[in-house]
């Protein structure tokens, strides 16, 4: 598959809350305010493919991936630093394994987005979430092959984690589209 199709013009992006000259800001602070909430209110449970599916809805791939790893960074930066996550190579391991994760959502995000740019944005959304969420969880998965931590991958743990990112998703779009209300009409002219 040609990069290209994961660039979405302007036209195609799903969320375009503000003018295209500051989308790339407007998302990497959407994204790294709400990982530092989730970040402490949920700690280990940050909804990284929401954050991913919010990210490729906005943004190309190539200032996508930044956005959602300047949020992982965050919540690394949070959980080591004021949640005292231990410093041992299993947690830094799987630190990294979760920005692996977050990236590979951010990817399948991307390319779900642009075989679904004629559906409605509702089933885009949920679509897309649906395969952003198992790529991550795949991911963390074969993780626990080297690293532990099969017993976390309950039926009831996984659904759980997936409702959690649908309702983060819902909340961080709701919060893209008032943004976009609030945009002056004259700035959201100059944008398209």
């Amino acid at each position: 598959m040609a990069l290209d199709i994961l660039t979405p013009s302007r036209s195609e992006a799903r969320l375009a809350p503000v003018p295209q000259r500051h989308a790339a800001a407007f998302c990497f602070a959407l994204l790294t305010s709400a990982c530092a909430l989730a970040s402490f209110v949920f700690a280990c449970a940050t909804p990284f493919a929401a954050f991913a599916v919010v990210a490729a809805a906005m943004l190309p791939l190539r200032t996508a991936l930044p956005a959602v790893l300047g949020a992982w960074l965050v919540n690394q930066g949070i959980g080591f630093g004021a949640l005292h996550y231990p410093v041992d190579p299993t947690t830094l391991a799987w630190g990294a394994v979760i920005g692996v994760a977050a990236l590979g959502a951010t990817i399948v995000a991307r390319i779900a987005l642009a075989a679904l740019r004629t559906a409605p944005a509702p089933v885009a959304f949920a679509v897309t979430l649906i395969g952003a969420y198992a790529a991550y969880e795949l991911v963390l998965l074969a993780a626990t092959a080297m690293l532990g931590g099969a017993a976390s991958f309950t039926l009831a743990i996984v659904a759980r984690l997936g409702l959690t990112s649908a309702a983060w998703l819902v909340g961080l779009v709701a919060v893209s589209e008032i943004v976009r209300l609030l945009t002056p009409p004259a700035s959201r002219r100059a944008a398209s």
